[in-house]
């Protein structure tokens, strides 16, 4: 428990670094590599779908037992709390608060210096759509849809597969994470091939995203925001999203913040409607997009600390009986 503490400290200091040893990239460049040898255009779907199953597979045995490996290792290490410390640093490696917010705020920054241009140009790093036209408050809304989502996927899913399982579920967690967003797209040539990575990444989240919503609400009372209109929305609007649990952490922030998620989005060009959810109070501002933030690590820091008293309710329970 005190190493996915650590993990989280680790992250807010040091933050996501850039490197192609990053365990992530290294993932994807696995991934990429297996796509090359499985993918063929000419296959039928049906061999589509069992050569994506089998990509799936092996990405995550390969995942699961090189974190199993490097944790014996760190096992070797004679002294416990550099074993434990190189633990965290590795498990810091598959959150990323740090950077998830670095790159909300700077969309923020640049709304609020008035270039929209280089707003518009920095969502697109973080968002799959298109925005080259969008407004100031439809770059403020991608940016905390992202941020919303993303506190389960980039932070809270993976610390949640590390207290079940230790360091090889959460690689494994992260692993199945990066396959859906290289793989998991409803266009031609991934409708099949991606579906197992999909799919498999919607099983993954569902406990995590349920939890996620509920701290989103404790979150929302904790800092001064509205709390019974996260409670409300989530409760009304979370099943709205197409994902089976995205609508869990975006459905809590727009009732939280006062504002509506969702409506439309472009893809190549061709407009795709998003179910709303929560109610326009107000137009969405680029200060909505710091309120995600703080809600995003107020929902961590929520989650650690009832995770780590479970875990000492646990052990003086232990020691009674």
């Amino acid at each position: 428990m005190l190493t996915a503490v650590l993990a989280f400290f680790i992250d807010c200091i040091l933050g996501d670094p850039r490197s192609r040893f990053h365990p992530v990239v290294l993932m994807g460049n696995l991934i990429a590599w297996l796509e090359h040898c499985f993918y063929r255009p000419e296959d039928t779907n049906e061999k589509k779908l069992l050569c994506g199953g089998m990509l799936a597979l092996i990405v995550l045995v390969v995942c699961y037992e090189a974190a199993w490996c490097i944790l014996r290792l760190l096992g070797l290490i004679p002294l416990p709390h550099v074993g434990m410390a190189l633990e965290a640093l590795l498990l810091a490696f598959m959150i990323s608060p740090k950077s998830l917010a670095a790159a909300g705020m700077e969309i923020r920054a640049l709304l609020k210096a008035g270039d929209l241009p280089e707003a518009r140009r920095k969502v697109g790093w973080i968002v799959g759509r298109d925005t080259e036209k969008l407004s100031v408050p439809e770059v403020s809304r991608a940016a905390i849809e992202t941020v919303a989502e993303n506190t389960v996927d980039g932070v809270l899913a993976p610390l949640f597969f590390y207290l079940i399982g230790g360091l090889p579920l959460a690689v494994l967690y992260r692993a199945a994470n990066t396959m859906d967003s290289m793989l998991g797209y409803k266009n031609a040539k991934y409708l099949y091939f991606g579906r197992v990575a999909a799919r498999l990444d919607d099983v993954l989240n569902y406990i995590p995203a349920r939890i996620a919503g509920v701290l989103f609400v404790l979150a929302a009372f904790f800092l001064g925001f509205d709390g019974r209109g996260a409670w409300r929305m989530l409760h009304r609007d979370a099943a709205k999203h197409p994902s089976p649990n995205g609508g869990h952490a975006e459905a809590p922030t727009a009732g939280a913040l006062g504002i509506r998620l969702g409506g439309n989005n472009y893809y190549f060009g061709e407009p795709h409607f998003r179910a709303y959810m929560g109610e326009a109070r107000r137009e969405i501002e680029a200060d909505d997009i710091q309120k995600t933030v703080r809600l995003m690590y107020t929902v961590t820091i929520l989650f650690l600390l009832l995770t780590y008293g479970g875990f000492l309710l646990w052990q003086q329970r232990g020691m009674l009986f």
